[in-house]
């Protein structure tokens, strides 16, 4: 069996430690892109996005970070995307040159959407990323909003997410693909996804309501799922804590989403 077209599986990194890509152009969209980057202790990672803004996340390890010459000092410091700590975070402006050196083993997600070089660089504290609980039952998870619509950005939405062993995530399902205003904005999105033990798998529905996008999705430690549109649950099975990272952007900088009405009633029990 074929693997979904919404499905993006990490590679060997090369030169720059990068093991994962996705661009507008290799989505066939017009926004997210997505990087995640391996470095070893050491290893810098240098680079530019013109015409495209970034938010740097260090999943875990250390790094020294610089961006547009403001040497932004040690990044990170936790040792996994499962320890209760934020990551480390860092927003560049749109053009602005960056430059990334690991401390130690850094795993750091390059999060990237159009924008506009009028702000300068700045790490996000983390005083800016409590954890939040959301749900309730088998429906909790826990939310620390990276770059979430109430600070400072052109177009990036940068969320992360743990939901335990046993639980549902972006549950009920909900989708944000149509510009309606007040109503749901046309957001595209990635979930870069992580499993505690990693030997574990998880699954993600992809889904429209006349059912002309429906994809039902394995996933593994390390891989990442494209929501171009449609609704997109996430289930984590009993013995697995899963992590995902979101990155969401679209033409309206605000996350109005409706839940698929055949299960919206689950709100309301």
């Amino acid at each position: 069996m074929s693997a979904s077209p919404l499905l993006v599986r990490p590679q060997a990194p090369d030169a720059n430690g990068r093991v994962l890509e996705v661009t507008p152009q290799s989505a066939g969209w017009a926004h997210v892109g997505f990087r995640l980057h391996r470095l070893a202790p050491g290893q810098a990672l240098d680079a530019v996005e013109p015409g495209r803004e970034a938010c740097l996340v260090v999943l875990s390890g250390t790094a020294q970070v610089a961006a547009a010459g403001l040497d932004l000092g040690p990044v990170g410091g936790r040792a996994s995307v499962f320890e209760d700590r934020a990551p480390g975070a860092v927003y560049v402006p749109a053009g602005q040159d960056y430059r990334v050196v690991a401390t130690d083993a850094v795993e750091l997600a390059v999060c990237t959407a159009p924008g506009h070089a009028a702000a300068e660089a700045r790490v996000i504290p983390e005083t800016e990323m409590p954890r939040e609980v959301r749900g309730q039952g088998t429906n909790t998870r826990y939310v620390r909003n990276i770059l979430p619509e109430g600070k400072p950005a052109d177009s990036l939405l940068v969320v992360e997410v743990i939901t335990p062993g046993g639980h549902w995530s972006s549950y009920p399902p909900h989708k944000h693909d149509t510009a309606e205003a007040g109503h749901e904005t046309a957001l595209e999105e990635t979930y870069y996804h992580r499993l505690n033990p990693p030997q574990g798998f998880a699954f993600q529905r992809v889904y429209t309501d006349d059912r002309s996008l429906d994809e039902t999705i394995c996933v593994q430690d390390g891989d990442l799922v494209m929501v171009p549109r449609g609704y997109h649950p996430v289930g984590a099975p009993h013995g697995y804590d899963l992590y995902y990272l979101n990155v969401m952007a679209g033409p309206e900088r605000r996350w109005i989403f409706r839940n698929d009405p055949a299960h919206d009633w689950i709100m309301r029990r």
